[in-house]
């Protein structure tokens, strides 16, 4: 008997819906930061057992769309509410702003399971848990709820079993040796710009966009061309810093986590260049994988 199916993992931006799919993965698919909306496209992380395949869906976070590139996060978001086997909705217990009704009403009108995850509980104490239990349990009763904390692996070995209990009869819908759905390049553009969310304040991160001209290996080693995209000249500016020193430390760190993730050895050129407003323009949104 062999068991495969779809799992979605859904929530308000900075939930830690990418931290839990790294760590149910075993392996960094997701970039992770503390900044919201680091997530903009839906990514696919197969996981594979002998007579299992999970294949598990993060996507951004919920939110109400101000541009055009927010609207297209959220047909993502509307896309992976369409199509799953089991739901795991996740919860940051420390956001004291009010719960998207938006996925609670989906949630309770989809019939399929849901997986409410209670996530960073080492950030509170147990009476709040238990009073955010109760909340939960009033706002979608068919959950089954876990607390967990994705980052410190508290709890999460109990999510993968929960799973398989849940998901129906089927072949795997992916090869076994597949891991994800995303080619090498989109790795390269998400390292790039997992930095600069790191290394860069305000609006910049989000009027960044990364795209891989030339990825090729040769004798051992892979040679990375890369565009940094910025909507405006002084951002450019900000990008490359003083003597070009901004922009180096962003390439330095991003070449060492390519190359645990390739496991080989990475040269790593980064350009700059200004596409004027992009994250409104519907075919610079669609050139750059926003469908």
């Amino acid at each position: 008997m062999h068991k495969a199916g779809f799992v979605n993992i859904v929530g308000k931006p900075n939930a830690g819906k990418s931290t839990l799919l790294n760590q149910l993965m075993g392996e960094k698919l997701a970039i992770v930061t503390q900044k919201a909306q680091t997530t903009r496209h839906r990514i696919f992380g197969i996981y594979n057992e002998e007579d299992l395949q999970i294949v598990f869906s993060d996507t951004p976070g919920v939110l109400d769309p101000k541009y055009g590139l927010q609207e297209k996060m959220m047909d993502f978001v509307k896309d992976s509410l369409q199509d799953a086997d089991v739901f795991l909705f996740i919860v940051d217990v420390t956001d004291k702003a009010e719960p998207s009704e938006f996925l609670i009403d989906k949630l309770n009108k989809i019939p399929v399971p849901v997986l409410l995850l209670l996530n960073k509980v080492d950030q509170t104490d147990q009476a709040g848990l238990e009073t955010l239990v109760e909340t939960w349990h009033n706002r979608i009763p068919k959950a089954e709820i876990l607390p967990i904390s994705a980052l410190n692996a508290f709890n999460t070995e109990v999510i993968l079993p929960k799973l398989k209990s849940l998901l129906p009869e089927n072949p795997p819908y992916y090869d076994k040796d597949q891991y994800t759905d995303k080619p090498e390049r989109f790795f390269v553009n998400e390292a790039i710009r997992e930095k600069i969310l790191l290394n860069y304040d305000k609006e910049i991160p989000y009027s960044v966009e990364v795209v891989t001209e030339q990825f090729k290996e040769k004798e051992g080693i892979i040679f990375i061309d890369s565009i940094i995209y910025v909507e405006r000249d002084t951002q450019k500016g900000i990008i490359i810093g003083h003597k070009g020193e901004a922009i180096k430390k962003v390439g330095t760190e991003a070449r060492l986590d390519l190359e645990k993730f390739f496991s080989k050895k990475i040269h790593l050129n980064l350009f700059v260049k200004v596409k004027k407003d992009w994250r409104k323009n519907d075919r610079d949104l669609k050139n750059f994988g926003y469908r």
